[in-house]
């Protein structure tokens, strides 16, 4: 999958092309994000991303039996290009980096059910040609370092696909509404964000106690809380909108 807020002109990784690059430093780049008000999760990653970022889902089109799809997103910013997790210096402040940003600036491109492309960014600024770890050797094979990262990018697509079957149990549920987030900065600013889904917590309560315990054994519960107690961050984000508006 490849995370469009981060890649704005994805290119097939290709030895012949792109032998001699390295991959530079040991934090991701965040710089890259700066435009970015929210970015995928994969479901596994819901119960520790909740600490720091509020969480919800958004409509993803229709699968190919022309379902409707969801996938979480972790919310940034509360506006389209703005991005408060970053502070002046643009350093990251959260404490937990979603696996899409630390993967960046490789991704899988599915070209099917079966068959994936490694694409690269090239214009990323985490690339060099003279520092890092190189990602491919001097015999043009792939390095041990492109082949640890092509094995977490796997991982990822498996996640990827854990997470659509998540977001269709619960569209089937309907325990999945859509929801507005609305606040009034002390300038008198009005703040609305919507165009989201969140788990409606009447509707939750209601499930039979059938679907309830199923949701349980299968860990679906551990996600929907996570959801619900990651909401008040978009208090602190706007905390954080007027801060930087206040301080600028």
């Amino acid at each position: 999958m490849i995370e469009s807020s981060l890649f704005l002109q994805p290119v097939a990784l290709q030895r012949d092309v792109h032998r001699a690059l390295r991959w530079m430093g040991d934090k991701p780049d965040f710089a890259r994000t700066a435009q970015a008000s929210a970015i995928f999760l994969t479901a596994v990653e819901m119960p520790e991303a909740c600490v720091d970022f509020p969480l919800v889902f958004v409509a993803a089109g229709d699968g190919a039996d022309g379902k409707q799809e969801v996938a979480p997103m972790a919310v940034l910013g509360l506006q389209q290009g703005e991005n408060l997790m970053l502070d002046g210096a643009g350093e990251w402040m959260p404490h937990y980096v979603p696996a899409m940003l630390r993967a960046y600036p490789l991704a899988i491109a599915r070209q099917n059910e079966s068959d994936y492309a490694l694409v690269i960014d090239p214009d990323s600024a985490r690339l060099s040609t003279t520092q890092g770890e190189p990602l491919f050797g001097a015999d043009g094979n792939p390095s041990a370092f492109l082949e640890d990262m092509r094995k977490f990018l796997e991982q990822i697509e498996v996640e990827v696909e854990r997470t659509r079957l998540v977001g269709r149990r619960l569209l089937d549920l309907g325990i999945l509404q859509p929801m507005r987030f609305d606040a009034t900065l002390p300038s008198g600013e009005k703040v609305v964000v919507d165009g989201f889904l969140a788990i409606d917590e009447a509707k939750l309560t209601a499930l039979p106690e059938a679907d309830l315990a199923d949701l349980t054994r299968t860990g679906l519960m551990k996600l929907i809380q996570a959801q619900l107690l990651s909401m008040p961050h978009m208090t602190r984000l706007v905390e954080r909108r007027w801060q930087r508006s206040h301080h600028a």
